[in-house]
């Protein structure tokens, strides 16, 4: 193996770790999201967040990797390490070097950065629950990953990428992550539909300890996702983890405050969306901002990210476990308030946002960032689901959707 001098143990170990802390959230999603659905759709559900783990991985060692995250163009990476060519042997990846430079083994940044490839589109369904053919889906997240998310991680991510290159920042993904999971959903429910009966009929969540455990295990795994991502064990990643607690707790407060005061009470389900929502927030600042910045950065999130649960309604689009509400419009809050309170004594590789005499010049990058983010992602996915609608179907039988995606998609029962 040939590794460079600069090899750092304790970042190497953390990075490793904080991967498998990510991958962790996948399965915390999908108990997030299965308890949110009806009981005749809890295996469904699990179902396409953990099929999720296997096909994204494959491809991220396929192709997916090597379009993030090689060759120098500021728009797309290419094939130089499809297949996972050279990545036990290089040291290093193009564009990171300088500030920049791994510190770790090529293999443990491939690592880590496929957990964030597997969790990425898994969020989408969130949005399209109860009513998913699975064979679609499965065609729909194995093209996404290779053709929507490589791409707008090169942009932001790899130091060759455009809107790197710009100056927008986004320290663990809040446009990679949770901007670009947010435009796909909202494009796809666009073609697949509303489900079956709503808004007239309720649909509360079958099993709010599930949500609660699922949001337990995606607080912990978060540690892993934003602390992770100053690839060392150091002070920013210390940084980074405080501020992803701060902003989850401050969301959750916000969050039930604001639903006390228009709905008459604090629900277990509020507590869970609104810990989610800062979390969300929190993601493109977590190593960037310092001081009372992520209690802020949560309250807003958790307040926003509420009253954007009338958007379904008011505009007509089932977006069945809020994932616009929350990530979309969690992600672009974050970004936006990144470009506010940005602060270069946390981290000098970012820039002041106003806040800290930095002027406009982030916060119109981040709007830049954001808007590029979600056209991209909304356009591409929109186009993918037309196709698949048009071929194969989008959509489960009326027969199908009142059975539940269970027993119709894998002939299996949660509860006998």
């Amino acid at each position: 193996m040939v590794l460079g001098a600069t090899i750092d143990s304790g970042a190497t170990a953390w990075v490793l770790i904080s991967a498998a802390l990510v991958a962790f959230m996948t399965p915390g999603l999908a108990f997030f999201y299965g308890g949110m659905v009806r009981s005749k759709n809890v295996l469904g559900m699990l179902m396409q967040n953990f099929f999720a783990m296997g096909l994204i991985s494959v491809l991220w060692a396929v192709a997916g990797f090597s379009l993030a995250f090689g060759g120098s163009g500021k728009y797309f990476g290419n094939f130089d390490f499809a297949l996972m060519k050279d990545l036990a042997t290089i040291d290093s990846l193009p564009g990171y070097t300088g500030d920049f430079a791994l510190a770790i083994p090529v293999l443990a940044f491939f690592a880590y950065q496929m957990m964030f490839a597997v969790i990425t589109p898994a969020l989408i369904t969130g949005a399209t629950a109860d009513r998913l053919k699975f064979s679609a889906y499965a065609i729909l997240i194995g093209v996404w990953s290779i053709v929507v998310y490589p791409a707008v991680a090169h942009w932001v991510f790899s130091p060759n990428g455009w809107l790197f290159q710009r100056g927008a920042l986004d320290f663990a993904g809040g446009a990679v992550v949770h901007i670009n999971a947010g435009a796909a959903a909202l494009a796809v429910i666009l073609v697949l539909g509303n489900r079956k009966g709503w808004p007239r009929e309720a649909m509360p969540p079958h099993n709010l300890p599930f949500v609660m455990l699922g949001t337990g295990i995606l607080w912990f795994g978060w540690f892993g996702f934003n602390a992770g991502s100053a690839l060392l064990a150091n002070g920013l990643a210390a940084q980074a983890l405080v501020n992803t607690h701060l902003a989850a707790a401050s969301g959750m407060l916000a969050w039930l405050l604001v639903e006390k005061l228009r709905a008459g009470h604090a629900t277990t389900l509020g507590a869970a969306s609104g810990a989610v929502a800062g979390l969300v927030a929190i993601t493109p600042c977590a190593g960037f901002v310092g001081g009372l910045a992520p209690i802020i950065i949560g309250l807003v999130a958790g307040a926003v990210c509420y009253l954007a649960l009338t958007l379904k309604t008011r505009f007509n689009f089932d977006d069945s476990l809020d994932v616009i509400a929350v990530h979309l419009i969690g992600g672009i809050s974050g970004a936006l308030l990144l470009g506010l309170f940005a602060d270069t004594k946390v981290n000098s590789l970012g820039f002041d946002g106003a806040f800290f005499g930095g002027g406009s010049k982030l916060l119109v990058n981040q709007l830049i960032a954001i808007a590029a983010t979600f056209a991209f992602s909304f356009i591409v996915t929109w186009v993918v689901a037309k196709i698949l609608d048009a071929t194969i179907g989008l959509r489960v039988s009326q027969e199908d959707e009142l059975v539940g995606l269970d027993q119709s998609q894998h002939a299996e029962a949660a509860y006998q």
